[in-house]
């Protein structure tokens, strides 16, 4: 099993239920691939560096995951249908980070 962080970049119009339908959805999507989520930060609304399909904010999630590569193309898949996900990355690590993350400090 590899080791991954995910990060999420969300629709900052959705409403919460939207916005928690979208993350579970996700998960679950995880969970079907046999993919385990280690961990989860909600970063919440934040400013973008640039604007995506303008918009100049964005809800961003964080995960850290263990799954196999293979897995990982599965999934970008099905994320790419998403209408209310702006972007995401999945970036292989040796370790995971420990958490809280420095920008889930920040939004306090």
């Amino acid at each position: 099993m590899n080791k991954f962080e995910v990060v999420l970049v969300l629709n900052p119009e959705l409403a919460t239920n939207k916005l928690n339908d979208e993350i579970n959805k996700f998960k679950s999507n995880l969970e079907a691939n046999s993919a385990k989520i280690i961990n989860e930060e909600n970063w919440g609304l934040r400013d973008l560096s640039y604007s995506i399909n303008k918009f100049k904010k964005a809800f961003y999630r964080f995960f850290q995951i263990e799954t196999s590569g293979s897995i990982v193309k599965e999934i970008n898949k099905d994320l790419n249908q998403s209408e209310n996900l702006l972007r995401y990355i999945f970036i292989k690590v040796k370790k995971h980070q420990e958490l809280p993350t420095k920008l889930n400090d920040e939004k306090k």
